[in-house]
């Protein structure tokens, strides 16, 4: 008889820790997942208030000892949730990958490309699953525009634009001080990389429309804005892809009277899509020679994946805890199926994999080099 539920631990992710949050009541979803082991916080004192807050069953002073210690045990954890800083995901995840342990990773997966490709080379070595938490990649819409376009609803895909524009660090073009602390390290290059906006959000708009579209990016052409930060507050992004199509993306972090607006448009030879994540439950659908067209989430015109993870009656907004869970649920029924000795069908493996965040590093890197060049071309 095989597991009917499967044991996570967590590195990060604190009681006070935003992102640690959203993971946990994500996992809980579902009821799959035990949280059973943790190294929360480096601050001892923290982390033995947020193991007992927690309930989890055993706790661990460092990342190194958790992965050691669960990779020996008969009932050690299934994976591990790495919801740290940029800086030390390559360490924690090669360290657990090392044991034998599955892993979800918080994006961007790393700071260069050849600790990303590492990574992903070990995780196919050893067998292992790798998931990349990216978020819009489970919210239902998006997997259905996805749907739509690889039934050729809209045709060869010829343009793409996209947007992710926030007003969070408006605050640091001016004389005020006040600028929200949420995620402070990611002002610091040595705990967040080369790339704050970029990093946090353009990596996004780059996994969500490879996600819907298929498309690989072959180059790109970037106009970088730092406002006299040491990292990047705005950037303007020309996109070539594999398929010779164009497409122009849009982050920021200084843009007033936005708050987390993510938008694609994707046009194709047949009529186009566009979703905007802060009205999720709708789906923007124009085909050629057909009136304009609504979707929604929950209807009885929704289908395939979308369908399948669609968790409340239309008209309940369902959102980011949401979103998340279902990548969460796609990610620990594949390692639940995958310790039963059974085959993973493509459905199986549909979450945001360690190839995508290979690419994200990828852009993320090429976007600041091609900054630096003055918008020249820069291949992915």
């Amino acid at each position: 008889m095989g597991k009917d539920f499967i044991r996570y631990g967590m590195v990060g992710g604190s009681e006070d820790a935003f992102i640690g949050t959203v993971h946990r009541v994500a996992n809980r979803f579902d009821e799959r997942t035990r949280l059973t082991a943790g190294c929360f916080s480096r601050d001892e004192e923290k982390n033995r208030a947020s193991g007992a807050a927690f309930g989890t069953e055993r706790l661990y002073a460092s990342f190194q000892e958790m992965a050691e210690a669960e990779g020996r045990r008969e009932d050690g954890i299934d994976f591990v949730s790495i919801v740290t800083p940029n800086v030390s995901h390559y360490e924690v995840a090669k360290a657990f990958l090392a044991q034998g342990i599955n892993v979800v990773c918080e994006k961007p997966l790393c700071f260069t490309v050849q600790q990303a490709e590492e990574l992903a080379a070990l995780s196919r070595e050893k067998d292992l699953l790798f998931g990349v938490t990216y978020t819009y990649m489970g919210y239902p819409m998006v997997k259905f525009a996805r749907q739509l376009v690889r039934e050729g609803k809209i045709g060869r895909v010829i343009n793409v634009s996209a947007e992710y524009p926030q007003e969070w660090l408006i605050d640091l073009l001016g004389e005020a001080s006040s600028t929200a602390q949420l995620s402070g390290w990611r002002f610091n290059p040595k705990v967040a990389g080369i790339s704050n906006c970029v990093g946090d959000i353009g990596t996004h708009i780059e996994n969500v429309v490879a996600y819907v579209t298929g498309l690989k990016i072959k180059r790109v052409a970037a106009a970088v804005d730092y406002f006299g930060q040491e990292l990047d507050l705005n950037a303007n992004i020309l996109v070539e892809y594999d398929n010779g199509a164009k497409g122009n993306y849009w982050c920021s972090q200084v843009s007033m009277g936005h708050y987390n607006d993510l938008v694609f448009r994707i046009f194709g030879t047949e009529g186009s899509l566009e979703w905007h994540q802060e009205d999720p439950e709708r789906l923007k659908v124009c085909l050629k020679g057909q009136p304009m067209q609504y979707y929604y989430r929950g209807t009885g015109d929704i289908y395939g994946a979308a369908q399948a993870c669609q968790r409340i009656p239309s008209g309940h907004v369902e959102g980011f805890h949401a979103a998340f869970a279902n990548i969460y649920r796609a990610y620990s029924g594949a390692v639940l199926k995958k310790s039963r000795g059974e085959a993973l069908t493509e459905a199986d493996l549909d979450f945001p994999t360690v190839e995508d965040g290979v690419e994200g590093v990828k852009f993320i890197n090429a976007v600041v080099a091609s900054g630096k060049k003055d918008a020249a071309w820069v291949a992915l």
